[in-house]
C-alpha cells in the first residue's frame, strides 16, 4: 500500500488551479506572456533576435518575481510596500520623549512665588546668591 505524507500545518498548503499552479501564479505568468511575447515579436526585426530575447526576459522577470517570491507567508508586493513605508514614508528614528512634570511644577511654583506681594524690603539671605534658574 502506498504511503502519502500529510503535512501537519495545513495553512501553508495552497490550492492549485491548473498545471499545478496557484491562481496568483497563473495570473502573473499570463500577464508576463501577454507583455513579453508581443514585445519579442515586434522588436526582433528591428534590434535583432538576441537583443529582443533579452528585452523580453527583462520585461517578464518582474512578473515572475511577483508570482514566485514569498517570505514569511507574505507575497512580494506586500514586502515591497512594507520596505517603502519603513524607508521613505515614515521617519527612520522615533525618539522616546517624556514630559518632565517636575520642571512644570518648578515653573509653576516660580510663577506663584513671583506673584506674591511683599510686605517690605526682601530679607537678605546668607551666603552667595545665584541668578534664578542656575544651580551650582
Amino acid at each position: 500500500m502506498p504511503f502519502v505524507p500529510v503535512p501537519k500545518d495545513l495553512s501553508k498548503v495552497k490550492t492549485k488551479v491548473a498545471f499545478n499552479l496557484t491562481k496568483r501564479q497563473l495570473i502573473c505568468f499570463s500577464v508576463a506572456a501577454a507583455i513579453g511575447v508581443p514585445t519579442y515579436l515586434l522588436t526582433k526585426g528591428a534590434i535583432g533576435n538576441t537583443a529582443a530575447v533579452f528585452l523580453m526576459i527583462g520585461l517578464m522577470l518582474p512578473f515572475f518575481f511577483f508570482a514566485m517570491y514569498e517570505r514569511d507567508s507574505q507575497p512580494a508586493e506586500k514586502l515591497l510596500r512594507n520596505i517603502i513605508r519603513a524607508k521613505w514614508l515614515f521617519p527612520p528614528t522615533r525618539p522616546y520623549k517624556t514630559d518632565n512634570l517636575y520642571r512644570y511644577l518648578e515653573q509653576e511654583g516660580n510663577a506663584i512665588e513671583s506673584e506674591k506681594p511683599t510686605a517690605g524690603p526682601p530679607a537678605k539671605k546668607a551666603g552667595r546668591q545665584y541668578p534664578a534658574g542656575k544651580k551650582r
